[in-house]
């Protein structure tokens, strides 16, 4: 009798055991990267009515989100931002086009097309003043930033 139960609560917690361990499986695929699609998107060419409306109380910021995974996006912005920072994103932006001034941390550079921004979350940035056309940069977020996380800056 006592081999029987031992046998029965064996079978139980192997049953038990299988079936958390593909519950878990499931939960796991769900919380995954969402799968990239294959495509190249010539962003010299976009213009400001395919980036999108303009961000409401961001200056003439314009951006359309091109991927989003839960470890960083990458969006495409045009126009000029008022100086803010992210708390929880470093962002790295690499400028397409337009020149001008830009505010990074305490000091005001001068930026023009071809040109790599990295600001460590925390850091003051700003597109202050564009002399050639606005800006039109590719900006990576990682990780990505959350509701709410852009902090403006007098």
């Amino acid at each position: 009798m006592r081999r029987f139960m031992l046998l029965g609560f064996a079978s139980f917690a192997f049953a038990a055991g299988f079936g958390a361990a593909h519950l878990n499986t499931v939960a796991f695929a769900q919380s995954a990267p969402p799968s990239l699609t294959p495509q190249i998107i010539d962003l010299t060419a976009m213009t400001d009515a395919q980036i999108g409306p303009q961000v409401p109380n961001m200056g003439t910021l314009r951006s359309k989100l091109l991927v989003n995974t839960p470890y960083g996006t990458v969006a495409v912005q045009s126009g000029n931002v008022p100086k803010h920072m992210h708390l929880g994103s470093n962002e790295i932006q690499y400028i397409i086009s337009g020149s001008g001034t830009f505010w990074l941390g305490n000091e005001v550079h001068h930026i023009h097309a071809g040109d790599l921004i990295i600001v460590p979350k925390g850091v003051a940035h700003a597109g202050s003043y564009a002399t050639s056309g606005e800006f039109k940069a590719l900006a990576i977020k990682l990780p990505p930033q959350a509701p709410g996380d852009t902090h403006m800056l007098p």
